[in-house]
């Protein structure tokens, strides 16, 4: 009875029976199915690491550090009244020059408007010029006590709520204070607001902050971390 273990003979290739080399067909070398799928797969993880580590590096770059700030000084509070904005140019972004520059719409605090809580940081209103829809610089308009965005047609009231067109969200604001030692006001870090006016770590343009979109689009690790008085 025949050995069940025995070697059987194996087939050889015929472009290599006669070179004393291994065959496709003894398994000691890769098949073209088996090269071909391969080369697919290699191709395939290639492509996908090119969109994933750039995506990777957006992501996790900022972590490691944060936009610095500092408090800027715009004026004494003389400067500022309750019934219009002021314009103030402003530094978002510092070490880039004019391209890291803003403008801000400021007032003094008005208690029979501005219903929101009160505290060390909003007794001044500091307002973006950044439409909440895709970015573009509003304007305030003194006659008609509005913010008109001339890209979309975002329109936003006194406080900068939203009354018309696509804007997702009220306008953005500044953190305040009065610096006792200078006489000066004085603009910090930007933060979000929701329709009820409650604050946010910043969200870029298009980002809704009400119910669950505060979810969906969490704070950046690069926000700016509010400095003690």
């Amino acid at each position: 009875m025949p050995d069940r273990h025995e070697e059987k003979d194996v087939k050889k290739s015929k472009y290599t029976v006669d070179r004393s080399i291994p065959g496709a067909f003894e398994g000691e070398t890769v098949t073209r199915r088996r090269f071909m799928g391969a080369t697919v797969q290699a191709a395939g993880g290639i492509a996908a690491a090119a969109f994933t580590l750039p995506a990777l590096g957006f992501a996790l770059g900022p972590i490691a550090s944060r936009v610095p700030f500092e408090w800027q000084p715009i004026g004494p509070a003389s400067d500022f009244s309750e019934d219009t904005y002021v314009t103030r140019t402003i530094t978002i972004v510092p070490g880039i020059g004019e391209a890291g520059k803003s403008l801000a719409y400021v007032r003094t605090r008005n208690p029979s408007i501005d219903v929101e809580h009160e505290d060390q940081y909003n007794h001044y209103i500091a307002l973006s010029s950044r439409c909440m829809h895709l970015g573009c610089p509003v304007r305030y308009t003194p006659a008609a006590a509005r913010f008109i965005c001339p890209c979309h047609g975002g329109v936003y009231d006194f406080r900068g709520m939203v009354t018309g067109g696509p804007p997702v969200r009220p306008l953005d604001r500044f953190y305040t204070r009065l610096n006792a030692a200078t006489g000066l006001v004085e603009l910090g870090p930007r933060y979000s607001v929701n329709t009820e006016l409650q604050r946010f770590s910043p969200r870029d343009p298009a980002e809704p902050i009400d119910g669950i979109g505060q979810y969906l689009y969490p704070k950046r690790f690069s926000t700016s971390v509010l400095p003690k008085s």
